[in-house]
C-alpha cells in the first residue's frame, strides 16, 4: 500500500470519529427521542453552536475527502507516488485533524487557513502527478 492510500484510509477513519463526535453532541442537544427517530418532523429544539459547526466541519470534511480520494487514486494508479505527493498527503490530514478544533472553537481566521493547507496539500499531489 502507499502512503497516500494509508493517509486515506486514516482520512476515513477520522471522518467516521467526526461523525460520532457530532452525533454525541447532537445527541445531547436534541435528545435520543428525535435522532434515533425517523425525523419526519423537524426537531422541538435546535443544535447548538458547537452541534452545527461540528456538522458543518464533518460536511466539509466530505467534499475536502472526495478531492483528497481523486488526488490519491490518481497518485497510485499513475504509479507517481514521490516524497512530494506523501508529504503533501500526510501534510493534509494533519491539516484536517487541526480543522475540527479549529471549527468548533471559532478561530478566525485559522480556520480558513487551516482549511487552505489541506486543499492545497490535495492540489499539489495532483500536479505532482500530472507532471512529473
Amino acid at each position: 500500500m502507499t502512503p497516500e492510500l494509508t493517509v486515506l484510509a486514516l482520512a476515513a477513519l477520522l471522518q467516521m470519529a467526526q461523525l460520532a463526535l457530532f452525533a454525541a453532541v447532537a445527541n445531547r442537544d436534541l435528545g435520543a427521542g428525535y435522532t434515533t427517530s425517523p425525523r419526519d418532523r423537524p426537531p422541538s429544539r435546535q443544535l447548538s453552536i458547537l452541534a452545527g459547526r461540528l456538522q458543518r466541519a464533518v460536511t466539509n470534511h466530505f467534499e475536502g475527502l472526495i478531492l483528497f480520494t481523486i488526488a490519491t487514486l490518481v497518485v497510485t494508479l499513475g504509479h507517481q507516488s514521490t516524497p512530494v505527493t506523501q508529504y503533501a498527503a500526510w501534510t493534509y490530514l494533519g491539516a484536517r485533524l487541526l480543522y475540527i478544533p479549529a471549527y468548533a472553537l471559532g478561530l478566525r481566521p485559522w480556520r480558513s487557513a487551516i482549511w487552505g493547507i489541506g486543499f492545497f496539500a490535495t492540489l499539489t499531489m495532483i500536479g505532482a502527478a500530472l507532471f512529473p
